[in-house]
């Protein structure tokens, strides 16, 4: 299957129909902020890395924070050489794992439980969708530590600074429901700080269903933005 998505352009719908199949979180962890990217996001941040900056296709990918392996099977569908998914919570990795042999992505597929801090070495991309820090002050900042650590063009979602209707009214009558916005000045200094510059950020809706008990409504809407991120990394 993967091996089939390098030799043609998938097209978005097609994308969001093969991530329909990833099955997410029976029991969700507040503690890890454990909410399922939606398939429409995940097509999104993982089309625009292929296409429009040629990160996926051939290129070895890390799934930080993994989850049951949305961003990690989209990339591996796309065609990327090697996957590698990583998360802290061993059932939500034994889900990936099962979802990767439903799909028949197993074998271009690694799984690892584990804190994000065992991952060494260099990768061409690292996709993520870290915790926002709700329940956690600052945890998306781990995430993104490493992320510059190890990768040399990152793709990380973070939590839009504060609400903003006009913005969510104008990205929902947006065809493409994604709009170019200004980074935020902490995240720019801190990514800066740490050898990396930033390429682009989007902003984009996302809903996030009704999953814990301390949620009151069925489904809220927030915006996301999508960071893009290159490294200094030498490739050797």
């Amino acid at each position: 299957m993967g091996e089939f998505a390098q030799r043609r352009i998938v097209r978005k719908l097609d994308l969001e129909i093969f991530l329909s199949q990833i099955k997410p979180v029976l029991s969700p962890r507040a503690d890890l902020e454990q909410y399922l990217i939606t398939e429409t996001v995940a097509a999104t941040i993982l089309l625009t890395a292929a296409y429009c900056f040629n990160d996926i296709i051939d290129r070895s990918v890390l799934d930080l924070g993994c989850g049951t392996g949305r961003l990690s099977l989209g990339a591996s569908y796309l065609g990327a050489s090697s996957v590698l998914g990583i998360d802290v919570d061993k059932e939500v990795v034994k889900t990936a794992f099962e979802n990767s042999c439903r799909v028949g992505l197993y074998k271009k597929t690694q799984w690892i439980v584990g804190g994000i801090q065992t991952i060494a070495g260099r990768f061409d991309t690292v996709v993520q969708n870290p915790p926002f820090g709700v329940q956690k002050r600052y945890a998306d900042r781990e995430f993104l530590e490493k992320a510059l650590q190890v990768g040399r063009a990152i793709y990380s979602l973070h939590n839009h600074p504060e609400p903003d209707s006009q913005l969510m009214e104008k990205l929902k009558n947006t065809p493409s429901r994604m709009l170019q916005v200004s980074p935020s000045p902490f995240l720019k200094k801190f990514i800066e700080r740490r050898g990396g510059f930033i390429r682009a950020v989007y902003a984009m809706p996302m809903s996030i269903p009704r999953t814990f008990d301390f949620h009151t409504k069925a489904k809220h809407e927030i915006i996301v933005d999508l960071y893009l991120i290159k490294t200094r990394h030498i490739k050797k």
